[in-house]
């Protein structure tokens, strides 16, 4: 590195946004993630020691990942290499591990290699690094916003230690602020910010478990705000709001959130929660969710989990989900809204998909040889001479349009798929098949 190189790195350690230049460099520093890296865990105990082996850090934004990796690459005596995986391929990784071959060769040293955002490499990207974690050759130490046991190779995974990191609780985000407007070597120490309680709650609560979003915000309101002529910066509520116009919610369309917020949703319709089904379609909705989506599982709840005990949720259910590509946003919202109330507060009722599953298990595993020959079609002369459609009962011609007949075939004879429940509309279609069926058999 010349002096020119030395003098632009500096400049731009200096100039770089509050959320990298911050970074703490040692353990002690690191605030947050207690249950992995606090005093005594293994984790801790493994960097102090210099005896890391391949891990895998998994967790949401602005929890730390990258930060711990720095700290780690400050701690070891190990060469420490980075690579990006949006940016990396194949000849990167190569090269890196014929570099580490060659420094543990030549000075003994081994070398700890830091993948970010490791699940954007492909497969064969990842197969081409598995044998050198195999053998040593490298550590590595892989970081991902995905959940690891998804997007990352069994492999891999099973040649590691996953750790996973929590959002940052409110009291650890209101603490790493406070240290950020204090420090003046690498914080906002220059400024003289004064911030309020208030204020540094509502910038605490709203970051939202984001240590990167909550640093972004401080800085935002050191640098627009005008200092006091007596004094420096004061930051009080109104300044806060201005720095975080909207929650950041910790939420990727495509990721573990995505799968969390609709489970929970369903979840919620199904456990009759109208309340809770709403905070998380607003949450959806508000992270920007494909409102036809959500639009699909309000559907498929509508049968799966209240089916005949209210046939009218799936009308109301499709209704909604027409209404959603007919109008769009933000007024689909309405619709949505609507039908998954109507979901959450109708009777529940599980029969339509119990029977479903257990006719496509009997359909899977018990060989039926025929269908009865009087239920066959029977349009041609030839097919009656063969005895299809001989003996068939047409049902409107008896009193209350019913006649007893065997409809199942004779393998599955006195099978009972539907058993409607005693809930809304399936209380009086479970009497109706009462009569039918005949009380003893109607619980086989």
């Amino acid at each position: 590195m010349t002096i020119f190189d030395y003098e632009a790195d500096q400049k731009l350690k200096k100039e770089a946004p509050l959320a990298s230049r911050f970074r703490p460099e040692t353990l002690e520093d690191f605030i947050g993630q207690e249950h992995i890296v606090g005093q005594g865990t293994l984790l801790y105990r493994a960097i102090k020691a210099d005896r890391l082996t391949s891990i895998i850090l998994f967790g949401p934004p602005g929890t730390g990942k990258t930060t711990l990796a720095k700290v780690i690459a400050n701690t070891t005596k190990s060469d420490f290499r980075t690579l990006n995986a949006t940016t990396s391929g194949k000849s990167d990784i190569k090269e890196t591990v014929e570099n580490a071959r060659r420094e543990l060769g030549t000075t003994g040293k081994r070398t700890i290699l830091f993948i970010d955002e490791i699940h954007r490499f492909n497969k064969t990207q990842q197969d081409t690094l598995l044998p050198f974690v195999e053998d040593g050759t490298v550590i590595l130490i892989g970081a991902t916003t995905e959940n690891p046991f998804f997007e990352v190779n069994k492999a891999l995974i099973s040649r590691s230690t996953v750790f996973k990191l929590e959002p940052h609780t409110k009291d650890s985000l209101k603490s790493l602020i406070k240290r950020a407007i204090l420090d003046e070597e690498r914080g906002l120490g220059k400024f003289n910010i004064e911030i309020t309680d208030d204020a540094l709650d509502f910038l605490a609560d709203a970051a939202n478990g984001d240590a990167r979003t909550a640093l972004n915000a401080i800085e935002l309101a050191a640098l627009t705000t005008e200092p006091r002529a007596s004094s420096g910066i004061y930051v009080d509520i109104k300044v806060a709001e201005q720095c975080i116009r909207r929650r950041a919610l910790g939420y990727d369309k495509t990721g573990d959130s995505h799968y969390d917020t609709i489970s929970a949703f369903i979840k919620s319709m199904r456990g009759s929660d109208p309340d809770a089904t709403m905070y998380y379609l607003a949450r959806m909705l508000y992270a920007g969710e494909d409102p036809k989506f959500i639009a699909r599982r309000i559907v498929i709840c509508a049968s799966e989990d209240v089916g005949n005990a209210d046939p009218h949720a799936l009308m109301v259910a499709t209704s909604a989900m027409t209404a959603t590509d007919f109008i769009g946003l933000p007024e689909c919202r309405l619709n949505l809204a609507q039908a998954a109330l109507y979901i959450a507060c109708a009777p529940k009722s599980n029969a339509v998909l119990d029977a479903i599953e257990k006719s496509s298990r009997d359909v899977a595993n018990i060989q039926v040889k025929s269908i009865p020959l009087h239920l066959k079609n029977a349009n041609y002369a030839g097919e009656k001479a063969l005895g299809h459609g001989v003996g068939y009962k047409y049902s409107h011609a008896y009193e209350n349009n019913y006649v007893p007949q065997q409809y199942l075939p004779d393998e599955l004879k006195g099978k009972i798929y539907y058993k409607p429940t005693e809930n809304g509309v399936e209380k009086k279609i479970k009497e109706s098949l009462k009569r039918i069926r005949g009380g003893d058999n109607f619980n086989n």
